[in-house]
Formats: C-alpha cells, structure tokens, sequence
C-alpha cells in the first residue's frame, strides 16, 4: 500500500524569502548611499588625495614656514565660544561674520624683524566645515599698504564657516584656519 505524503516542506519557501529580504536590503543599502552626496575634503586647500599622497612634504613646508613666518587676522571681531562640557577640548575663538558683504586683512610678517612680508603668493577660502558647495576661493590676494586684504566676500548663509588663507614664499607655505560663525537671524 502506498504511503499518502501529506508533510509539506517548507525549505523552499524560506530560501526564496531568505533572498527576497537580501536583494531588498542590498537595494536599500545602495539607495540611502547614494543620497547621501559625498563632500571632498580641502584641508590644506588641496583636494584629499593629494594632500594625503604628499603631507610629508605639506607638513616639512609647513613648519619651514612657522619658523620664519607668522600670519595674523585683523580687523575681525573674535569671541571664545562657550566651555563644552561634553567634549573636553580646548576651543579656538571664532571670528564674528555678518550676512552680506565682508572684508578680511591679514598680516604675514618676518618673525625676526616684525616686517610684513609684500612678496608672498596668497590665496584665500572662505568655506563651510563640511560641504565645499558654498565655498569661495580668492587666488592672489592682493598686497596693500602692508596686509593682504580679501574684499567683497558676499555671504547669504547663517552658520560656520572657515576662513581659510595659504601663503607660500619661496618654498616655504603656511596656512591659517579660523572657525567662523554667523548666528542665525531670530
């Protein structure tokens, strides 16, 4: 006599839903990276790859340049941000900007003799911590009575900023970074 097989196996089911929830989530993890858009990074004011291909050098013109040079913001309004009591790290001032119109001096002066330095090839970027979308780059700040100065920087977004300059003399570079910040209209 033969045997009625009425146990169903549920095997096949399960390796078919096993891939259905593989291919759904390999679609998601490919959907949610793809929106979320990926910024370049300019420290240095070089694209990643090549500040990271080369820092050595970066850092060996870098330090050539703080022992002779020094750089200095002025005319700018600098306020020490609130203690974080999170993070325990020392906090930089921050350069108070305005929404508009701005305008940055500089000074890049010899350490031994307190001279500005006239001969220096300046570039400026004011950008945002992280995204290069608002980012406005002045090549060849120009020397005037003694500063490099940096006008007409219209800025039509609240929030922080950087103010980025590079001086290269000769073979020596030097950069400055400034955390700036403008406090969103109420």
């Amino acid at each position: 006599m033969a045997k009625n097989n009425k146990e169903k196996s549920y095997w096949p089911h399960m390796i078919l839903g096993f891939l259905l929830v593989g291919i759904t989530l390999g679609y998601w993890t490919v959907k949610s990276a793809t929106s979320a858009p990926v910024q370049e990074e300019n420290e240095y004011m070089l694209k990643y790859q090549k500040a990271d291909y080369n820092i050595n050098k970066i850092l060996k013109k870098k330090m050539a340049f703080d022992k002779a040079y020094l750089i200095e913001i002025k005319n700018v309004d600098m306020f020490l941000p609130k203690k974080n009591e999170v993070q325990h790290r020392k906090l930089k001032p921050e350069a108070k900007l305005a929404l508009g119109m701005n305008r940055f001096v500089y000074e890049v002066k010899d350490k031994a003799t307190g001279t500005p330095v006239s001969d220096a090839n300046v570039t400026f970027l004011l950008t945002r911590p992280h995204t290069d979308k608002d980012d406005i780059k002045v090549e060849n700040v120009p020397f005037e009575a003694g500063r490099y100065v940096v006008k007409n920087i219209d800025i039509k977004k609240s929030g922080r900023y950087l103010l980025r300059l590079r001086a290269q003399i000769g073979d020596k570079v030097g950069y400055s970074d400034i955390p700036a910040y403008i406090k969103p209209s109420e």
